[in-house]
Parts: C-alpha cells; structure tokens; sequence
C-alpha cells in the first residue's frame, strides 16, 4: 500500500514538472528569447549566453549547459529525488521552445513585425506566464530553477553560510551584463528587471493560494443567534469558545468562522444587529478541506 502510494505521489511529481516546464518554455519562446531581454537567474545567463554568440548554439542546448551540472551535483549530494524532478522541469523547459520550432509556430515579435511596443507587452507576458510555471515548482518542490541548487549545494557545503544573498547576485550579475551584451541599451535592462518584478509578483500570488479565504474571530454575548443565522444565511461552518474578558471580567464567548471573500458584505450586515458583538477578520492564504456547511 505504502509503495503504491509512493509510486502515486513520484508519478504526480513528475507530471507537474512536465507541465510547469512546459508553462515557462512557452513563454520563453514565444515572448522572451526574440525579444532581447533576460529572465533572472541561471537561465538569465544562458539566455544571455544564446544572444552573445549570435544563434550560432541553440538555447535549448544552453539552458541544459548551464543547469545540468547543477542539478545532477544537486542529485548527488543533496536530495535523489529533487534533482531527479529538476532534471525533468528543466528538458521540458529547455526543449519546448524546439517542439514549437519544429512546427513552425512563430514568437510573438515575427508575428506582429517587431513593433517598439511589442517588447514591453512581450516582457510583461513572459512574467506572467512563467511566474505561474514558478509558483507550481516552488509550492510543489520548493524550486523551481538553478538559483535554487547553487544556494543548496553551498548550503550543504557549508551549512553556516547565509545564502540568502545567491539570487540576488544572480539577478542583479544578469541585469548588469544584459546592459553591455544587448548594445549598452537601456531597454532590455529595463524589461529584464520589469520581467523579475512581474514574475516575483506572480509567484508570490501562486504560493499564497488561490482558494483563500477571511477568518472572523467574533465576540458576543448571543453566540446562538448569531450561530444559527450564521450557519443559516452564509453556510459555513461556526467554531464556539468560551473566552474570559479582562476589562468587563466577565465571562463572553468567540466565535470563529472563516468564510469567502464576497461574503464580508454578508457577514458585516449580520454583525450590526448585535450591538454588543465585537469582531475582527485576517485574511487567510489558503483554506484546506471542506469549509463548507453541509446541507
């Protein structure tokens, strides 16, 4: 049983770094790599790499180059499994741009005939489309590029080093050498900091959660009522604890009641006709299991 499981979770692994490193090859090839800007990091470099030897090496061989080394040390020395996953997120990522050469599906600069606009519009793209690729490794595995193995791999070298300076070496070494190699001009450097800005963003958004939700923690004196109308109108599941008040010293009740977004108008509605409720709501990132009531 244990081993089916196993197998269960490896195959899942496996199949979300196929699809993210297709999500981020996508859109290096369609809106990055014709461009002339960089994405942060590794890739940056090779990225960097493929337009400072003019198209004479292909990009897919030098993302594989470039990260290759990194996760196969990453494999020996740090964790099988992980490395292995990298591996597989990076031949996606790395061939997917050939897979859509291969069929003659044009980047987005051709198709719109190198516009001045388009390579802002393309950056902007690129973060967004890859940020999701980035946010599916990073809430998965944790990482989601070679940045990563460099800061493991030093890590493990040396486990009382900070690290926390490896990506933004990293980035900033690709937005310094993309101002020389791309003809010492202003706009790829700009777009190369627009994509990390956007991408980051993305990411953060991704490992936040999307099924979020706000957790009310209500005082009252009439936990009934409010209980049932709670359970009655807003169908969400009501938590009840018995909770002192230092400055009345007298004894009241909290209850707990976590609910979506566009039902605050709802809950505020409710709360009103309790004059002596008092209430205050967080957000919270990411709600598991069903925090529905059942009908």
């Amino acid at each position: 049983m244990d081993k089916k499981f196993d197998l269960k979770i490896l195959v899942q692994d496996v199949l979300i770094a196929i699809i993210a490193g297709f999500i981020v090859g996508t859109a290096y090839h369609f809106f990055q790599n014709s461009n002339n800007f960089a994405p942060g990091g590794v890739g940056g470099l090779a990225t960097i790499t493929y337009h400072f030897l003019g198209d004479r090496v292909s990009w897919s061989i030098l993302m594989l180059a470039f990260n290759l080394p990194i996760f196969i040390l990453l494999t020996i020395f740090v964790d099988k499994k992980l490395g292995g996953i990298l591996v597989v997120y990076m031949v996606v990522q790395s061939f997917t741009p050939y897979l859509y050469e291969l069929f003659n599906l044009l980047p987005y600069s051709l198709i719109n005939y190198k516009e001045d606009f388009n390579i802002v519009f393309a950056c902007v793209a690129t973060g967004v489309i890859s940020g999701f690729g980035f946010s599916m490794m990073l809430k998965r595995f944790g990482a989601s590029g070679g940045t990563y193995g460099i800061s493991a791999l030093l890590k493990k070298a040396k486990p009382e080093m900070n690290i926390a300076y490896v990506s933004f070496i990293m980035d900033a070494s690709v937005v310094f050498i993309a101002f020389f190699v791309y003809g010492m001009k202003f706009t790829p450097v700009i777009c190369t900091l627009m994509n990390l800005f956007i991408a980051n963003v993305i990411v953060d958004n991704g490992l936040n959660g999307i099924k979020n939700g706000y957790k009310f923690e209500i005082i009252t004196d009439n936990p009934d009522e409010l209980c049932k109308e709670l359970l009655t109108k807003l169908k969400h599941g009501v938590t009840e604890i018995n909770v002192h008040g230092m400055y009345s010293e007298t004894d009241k009740f909290m209850l707990v009641c976590i609910i979506n977004k566009r039902q605050i108008g709802d809950m505020m509605r409710i709360l009103k006709k309790y004059p002596g409720t008092f209430s205050s709501f967080v957000k919270v990132n990411e709600v598991f299991g069903n925090f529905k009531r059942k009908v």
